[in-house]
């Protein structure tokens, strides 16, 4: 899996909007119960116990949103030992619960360390540039409409699962599917695994579009063991509504600029001037005289 680090496409705008959904995904995952034993990689059955009810509470799960109702019985946080031993008690829940609400909530919701760093990194790299181009209002709104196609789309697929969704993925991956669209050329530094992690500027639509392939490939379940646990086809999902959404936009967007590189040497010292002389930095001048002709 491709990397990226950096993108060589500078924003003309402070990005607030990504920086507070950033921010936002960090508060809500150090408050998420269960995330010190996933640290420390100390997760005792008390520990799941509570974090199960937690997310079932507050994370998006396909039965609900289909059926737009809850469930009968939800994990209560307890633990009891039952004829197959201990395990997480279940009862009727004792709180309401909207499963179209539970969409936005879960968005913030992350399963661990990796999960959330690698949907941050993406939304890092990338948002800055689809947030400059949408502003920030409809940037939000489109932030929100890739995560709700994505869960929904999820659900539809799988409409009796009891499993909660979670996660920032299917909104991130529109906002890849836009960049794609947006800025194809654009400049982008990744690491690449080759033995070792190389970094290499790449095209972005290489970085993206192997991207969209693996979640396509993946959400066949092929590829990796354990795929069912990664809601790949949410991914997929998100990816493309945010290219369609960024579509109409692409004839007015004004091609990536790279910063411009730092000069070394002789190339940084201007070369000498004289009075009403314009210099030219980077480029050595030569001496005139007063008088003296071009």
């Amino acid at each position: 899996m491709v990397i990226p680090v950096h993108d060589a496409n500078p924003a003309r705008r402070v990005p607030w909007v990504t920086y507070a959904l950033i921010v936002a995904n960090v508060v809500v995952f150090l408050r998420t119960p269960g995330v010190a034993g996933s640290l420390t990689g100390d997760t005792g059955l008390a520990q799941l116990c509570r974090l199960e009810s937690f997310l079932d509470q507050w994370a998006a799960v396909p039965r609900e949103l289909i059926h737009d109702r809850m469930s009968r019985l939800v994990p209560t946080g307890q633990v009891g030992v039952g004829p197959s031993g201990p395990g997480c008690v279940v009862a009727p829940p004792d709180y309401d619960k909207s499963p179209p609400l539970s969409v936005l909530t879960a968005m913030f919701l992350h399963g661990g360390w990796a999960h959330l760093i690698g949907n941050m990194l993406f939304l890092w790299v990338f948002g800055d540039n689809v947030e400059d181009r949408l502003g920030k209002v409809r940037y939000l709104l489109f932030y929100g409409l890739c995560g709700y196609a994505a869960t929904y789309g999820f659900a539809l697929a799988d409409p009796n699962s009891p499993t909660p969704l979670i996660g920032a993925s299917g909104a991130v991956a529109g906002v890849l599917g836009a960049y794609l669209v947006l800025y194809p050329r654009a400049r982008v530094w990744a690491l690449v695994p080759f033995l070792i992690l190389l970094p290499l500027r790449l095209p972005a639509w290489s970085v993206l579009g192997l991207w969209f392939v693996l979640q396509a490939v993946f959400s066949y379940g092929a590829g990796v063991s354990g795929a069912g646990t990664v809601a790949y086809l949410a991914h997929v999902v998100g990816f493309a509504v945010g290219m369609l959404c960024a579509w109409p936009l692409r004839r007015g967007t004004p091609p990536p600029q790279d910063p411009p590189r730092p000069l070394w040497g002789r190339q940084a010292q201007p070369g000498p001037t004289w009075p009403g002389q314009p210099g030219r930095p980077g480029r050595p001048g030569r001496p005139r005289w007063p008088g003296q002709g071009r």
